[in-house]
């Protein structure tokens, strides 16, 4: 079991890796002027929450994947560089959950939850968890139609990947359900 002051160790390292990536881009969480790095945070502490609920969870690794997660989709980071800074099975996590641009938009989700669910629990927890953070109130510029598209995507994550998480599959069913309460239009 790592020692808790290791994956301290681990996390700084990887949040100021992950912080300096998205800051060279300007990234704030859309619809907000909070810097992404907040929204990254968030998503490592569904995850270091969601680890003390289940048995045999690879914590560093997980923390670091959710950290991680969105840095080749949104930055110049290449897999060479993640693979050198941290090692070929976090780099091969992260690019599961990068969705690959060279499809279709529309398939652009299936593909990647294909991908993710080739891999461990924990890089499927890490999805879980970017969805739940994700799930806030929408930007502004957001139509009624995108809103209903981004709740039944959400539906479709939670689906796709079930038995990864107990906990993080609860909270997300819980934040789908108020979504739809808050922001769908009922007609």
């Amino acid at each position: 079991m790592i020692l808790l002051m290791e994956l301290q160790t681990i996390y700084q390292k990887t949040i100021k890796f992950a912080a300096k990536k998205h800051a060279d881009q300007n990234q704030v969480i859309p619809g907000t002027n909070l810097p992404y790095v907040v929204h990254l945070s968030n998503v490592a502490m569904e995850i270091i929450i969601a680890s003390q609920e289940g048995e045999h969870f690879d914590t560093a690794f997980t923390i670091q994947v959710a950290l991680l997660h969105d840095i080749l989709e949104d930055t110049e980071t290449t897999f060479d560089e993640l693979t050198h800074n941290f090692n070929e099975e976090i780099a091969v996590a992260v690019l599961a959950l990068t969705k690959n641009s060279q499809i279709p938009k529309e398939e652009r989700m299936s593909d990647s939850l294909s991908r993710i669910k080739n891999l461990s629990k924990e890089v499927w927890s890490v999805k879980l968890a970017d969805r739940i953070t994700n799930l806030q109130i929408p930007p502004e510029n957001w139509s009624p139609e995108k809103i209903k598209e981004y709740h039944k995507e959400a539906l479709h994550i939670l689906n796709s990947l079930q038995g990864a998480n107990e906990y993080l599959e609860k909270r997300l069913s819980e934040r789908i359900q108020n979504y739809s309460n808050c922001y769908i239009a009922k007609e």
